[in-house]
């Protein structure tokens, strides 16, 4: 039976059991829920570690994100290991979560912070920011960002989203950025005036996509990410327009160019693919190609396939949708 850790909602790692049959590859599944994504990742030892869990009751229907979940895992039954989370703050809205939460992990539960590490074996998984505090030092050949003397700035897009944990997650050569929901400002907090996360292999991107408030030119043109993983749902994240988040250098100036989102990753220069989760309904001429995306259709019948990305020790990985089987190989810059 697997162990896990779990990093979710408040927002929860979790780390699951070491499984009897193991693989030397890492292994990462975006599977999705509440329609975006949670992210499994389980490493050459067995020992897995779930992103974000998705919501409980009352949000979720007939369990159906904790059942992809445990499909993608492999297992009926998940017994939990350790958890982690930001703390204590969280909205009004999130306290009954939260409440339910710290009764489950009990004893079990961390608390981290940046610069911690989880400890995951075969895995260095480095926290770059927690609760609104971010690691002052670059790691992971970070250094000076030159992007930074002309970058723009931009407001917070709200308390919760710079909480989040993100983690900076080594395999090898191979490198997998998580921000979870980081904003504009978290992103310029983070590479700006050094980029203090260096370049990486895969960049899950940041808010579902919904890169209005995210996707700051500055940490874009610093990771330099060569694949890019979009854990959107059919109205959420890629295509959607926000018009909350104003600049601080342009008062009252507001990005609301529908389809805005993909082709400014589509453009980023080292990019060699780009899979999502969802076919994006509200710029559909704005999406990946379809061999690419994983769900289709905005129905209740909508089968919640995963995308996977298999990474060797010597930095080649194979990313494939779970929905046609299409898959394409990479080697780790």
């Amino acid at each position: 039976m697997r162990r896990m850790l779990l990093l979710a909602g408040v927002m929860v790692v979790a780390l699951l059991a070491r499984g009897q049959a193991q693989s030397r590859n890492l292994d990462i599944y975006w599977i999705d829920v509440e329609g975006g994504a949670s992210t499994l990742i389980v490493a050459p030892s067995g020992e897995s570690l779930l992103y974000d869990a998705g919501y409980g009751p009352p949000n979720a229907v007939n369990d159906r994100d904790a059942k992809r979940i445990a499909a993608a895992a492999l297992a009926k039954m998940i017994p939990i290991g350790r958890y982690f989370d930001h703390g204590n703050a969280v909205e009004d809205v999130d306290r009954p979560r939260l409440d339910l939460y710290k009764q489950v992990a009990g004893s079990a539960r961390t608390i981290l912070k940046p610069g911690d590490s989880i400890p995951f074996k075969g895995v260095k998984s480095e926290v770059v920011s927690s609760e609104g505090k971010f690691i002052d030092k670059p790691i992971n050949g970070g250094g000076p960002n030159p992007l930074c003397a002309s970058a723009e700035r931009k407001a917070s897009a709200g308390p919760e989203n710079n909480r989040n944990v993100a983690i900076l997650f080594t395999f090898g050569r191979f490198t997998f950025l998580d921000l979870a929901d980081s904003d504009w400002d978290s992103e310029m907090a983070l590479t700006c005036p050094v980029n203090t996360l260096g370049t990486v292999t895969i960049w899950q991107a940041d808010r579902h996509g919904n890169l209005f408030g995210a996707g700051a030119p500055a940490l874009l043109g610093a990771i330099k990410p060569q694949v890019i993983i979009v854990n959107n749902g059919p109205h959420k994240g890629l295509g959607e327009v926000d018009t909350n988040v104003k600049s601080l250098t342009r008062p009252g100036y507001q990005e609301t160019a529908p389809g805005y989102a993909y082709d400014k990753i589509a453009a980023l220069r080292g990019v060699e693919g780009i899979w999502q989760g969802h076919l994006s309904l509200a710029a559909p001429e704005h999406n990946t190609a379809r061999d690419q995306i994983a769900n289709l259709e905005d129905t209740a019948d909508c089968k919640g396939n995963w995308i996977k990305a298999s990474v060797a020790p010597d930095g080649t990985f194979t990313v494939t949708n779970g929905r046609n089987g299409y898959s394409k190989k990479y080697t780790a810059r």
